[in-house]
């Protein structure tokens, strides 16, 4: 890492910039936004993030179309819905996610929503999460997520550190669910994890710019990384290092750092 006190100047300023309310608009987080009730932000979220990979404008498109077969309800439409509404959703697909992965995902949060008033017991089922970091909390949700009868190709969908996948789009979840400040992007509407807690989100963009700037030691987008670059945030921000997702991201995507 370069001088801590100047990249964490250079790293802060990055973040003013990208961790506005304008960011909404053209992210995948902005289809959680549409909503108010904590459950349909938890179930429009992991589809957003789910699908988040590809086109943005495709990604937003496609949540959109399923939120509006869901009758944008989606928490009442997940518990309360008939066989016979499903029918839209058989045509369903995006990139490799098609409908019977889709119809597995409902059948999960129907099983799930059933016994459970929010999705943060997917991840932490106790009370509180003392881990370092959300390692274990994703471990359990993999395989919580795919306790029930499961079509095996759907398991391709959900990453697990396990398998020494990063699990950005898991990471980024979380990062939607748990933080929270005045800028608004972030919900956190879960308690049980802490800012702290989180995993900064890992892909090709992230890495890239983390090695140019001395915080990883390759480009390799996996939970070794995805971790080491965490920890070296967590020097610069204790408190919440996945804040500097925004600043990565942005000098990745934005400025092609």
């Amino acid at each position: 890492m370069e001088d801590p006190k100047r990249l964490k100047h250079f790293l802060d300023a990055k973040v003013a910039i990208y961790n506005q309310p304008s960011f909404i608009e053209k992210d995948p987080v902005s289809i959680p936004h549409f909503f108010t009730q904590k459950q349909d932000i938890e179930i429009s979220g992991l589809f957003a993030a789910t699908l988040a990979w590809g086109n943005r404008t495709t990604i937003i498109n496609n949540c959109k179309k399923l939120m509006q077969w869901m009758d944008n309800v989606p928490h009442d439409f997940i518990l309360h819905h008939k066989d016979t509404d499903l029918k839209a959703f058989l045509r369903f697909a995006h990139r490799t996610f098609n409908a019977t992965d889709l119809l597995y995902f409902m059948a999960f949060l129907q099983y799930h929503y059933r016994g459970h008033d929010s999705l943060e017991d997917a991840f932490v089922p106790g009370k509180k999460y003392n881990e370092e970091n959300v390692g274990q909390a994703l471990l359990y949700f993999h395989q919580y997520f795919f306790s029930i009868e499961h079509p095996e190709r759907t398991r391709k969908h959900i990453a697990t550190p396990e398998r020494n996948s990063a699990c950005k789009r898991l990471n980024m979840y979380l990062r939607w669910m748990v933080r929270r400040d005045a800028q608004g992007v972030d919900f956190g509407i879960w308690s049980k994890i802490k800012p702290a807690q989180l995993v900064c989100p890992l892909d090709v963009h992230v890495a890239r710019v983390a090695e140019r700037l001395g915080l990883i030691d390759n480009i390799k987008s996996n939970w070794a990384n995805a971790t080491a670059l965490t920890d070296q945030l967590k020097k610069l921000n204790p408190k919440d290092p996945a804040v500097y997702d925004y600043a990565l991201f942005g000098l990745g995507m934005a400025e092609r750092f």
